[in-house]
């Protein structure tokens, strides 16, 4: 995730939260999943492979999808390797 964004739970919501300046975006089960596994370690592929393995089916269409959302706001960042 970029360093400006910061995934955290929120006791009021009781929901999983990505907090940008300003800007609190409230996710559900799968988006949190996602952004959890976005720690600088793991691939995309990698995301994808690790959530087949949890749920029964994750299309890898979305959560690219949803991936390349988060990119083109700048809350997280893709690197080489």
């Amino acid at each position: 995730m970029a360093a400006h964004v910061r995934l955290t739970f929120s006791r009021t919501r009781q929901r999983k939260v990505l907090l940008h300046p300003e800007t609190v975006v409230v996710l559900n089960g799968s988006g949190a999943a996602i952004l959890e596994l976005c720690d600088g370690r793991h691939t995309v592929t990698e995301i994808v492979a690790e959530l087949g393995a949890r749920y029964e089916t994750v299309p890898d269409d979305e959560v690219r999808q949803f991936l390349a959302r988060l990119v083109a706001r700048r809350w997280v960042e893709l690197t080489d390797g």
